[in-house]
């Protein structure tokens, strides 16, 4: 497995997402969640992603019980942004307010350190900027963390071009996370440019159009009845045929090339640039395999050009109503 560097932490160049494991896609295998953690660090994938509100609280419980003995093999990364206070493991209507001051930074990375059986966390995000505290309140906190080891380095997550100026200028951030992939491209007006510019790392979540581009499924009724992803508006009918056809051509060049679809859809993401670490989310290490395998395939600039000239353009937008809400524009 090759490595990148996210600023000043270096990572596998594909990370695993690690939420399927507990939460919203779907009947959750825990026995088979840790023993997709343990294969990814047999294939040289150390970068684990995770977050208080995946479950809630369930995925860093997972993840922690997946990491005991080999804590130092793996980088870290979790994220907080919802109150937890009276959160009920697995209970997403028990999870407070959104809450980015400087005392729930504090709060917050005691329990992730609690749930994750370590005594420090290698990257840290804010998983939503919150709009009614500022960013330079939030980032100065966890500056603290990283002064006191509790941390190693800060991310932001779903963080606009602004405020990524913003909160760097108070401390630097190592890493941005936001989704990108084939049909989720906005970062590339303003957010990935203030990257390049600023020295951050960036962090893809969502490089497979969540199973879609993998051609995993057709249809929303193929899911599971609790799969998130049947409320997507994407998968809806209003969108669904557009974006089969975007699903299609990436098949189509997929075979032309010799690989599958989710190879051709993270070699994509990991010719965007050496800063770039896609972290494909999956819960089956059959899947993790096939991922691992897409840092060995080589785009050219014709196959980059055809794939930006032929691909049709995304229908939909990526969140329901609520959703794009609390993406920071």
């Amino acid at each position: 497995m090759r490595k990148r560097n996210l600023r000043d932490l270096t990572v596998s160049s594909i990370g695993l997402g690690c939420m399927g494991m507990s939460a919203f896609y779907g009947t959750a295998d825990e026995k088979e969640g840790i023993a997709t953690i343990h294969r990814a660090r047999e294939l040289g994938i150390d970068f684990l992603d995770t977050a208080q509100m995946y479950g809630p609280l369930t995925n860093e419980s997972l993840v922690g019980e997946a990491i005991r003995g080999h804590r130092d093999d793996y980088v870290l990364a979790t994220k907080f942004n919802y109150r937890m206070d009276d959160a009920v493991p697995g209970d997403m209507s028990t999870v407070g307010p959104q809450d980015g001051s400087a005392e729930h930074v504090h709060s917050s990375v005691r329990g992730s350190l609690e749930r994750l059986g370590t005594d420090h966390i290698d990257l840290y995000y804010q998983h939503r900027v919150d709009p009614k505290v500022p960013i330079e309140e939030t980032v100065g906190a966890l500056a603290e963390l990283v002064a006191d080891g509790t941390i190693g380095h800060i991310g932001l997550s779903e963080a606009s071009a602004e405020t990524l100026r913003r909160a760097n200028a108070v401390h630097p951030i190592t890493a941005v996370q936001s989704e990108y992939s084939l049909w989720s491209r906005d970062v590339e007006a303003e957010v990935l440019p203030t990257c390049r510019e600023l020295g951050i790392g960036f962090v893809a979540y969502s490089p497979l159009g969540r199973g879609f581009l993998a051609g995993r499924f057709s249809s929303p009724d193929e899911l599971d009845p609790n799969d998130w992803r049947r409320q997507n508006p994407r998968f809806t009918d209003a969108h669904l045929a557009a974006n089969l056809r975007l699903v299609a051509k990436v098949k189509e060049i997929a075979e032309e090339k010799g690989v599958t679809p989710a190879q051709l859809a993270l070699a994509w993401v990991l010719a965007q640039g050496d800063f770039i670490v896609p972290i494909p989310g999956t819960k089956r290490r059959s899947y993790l395999e096939q991922n691992a395998a897409a840092v060995d395939i080589e785009l050219t600039p014709e196959d980059l050009a055809r794939i930006d000239a032929e691909l049709p353009e995304v229908s939909g937008e990526r969140y329901d109503e609520e959703g794009m809400r609390s993406v920071n524009r």
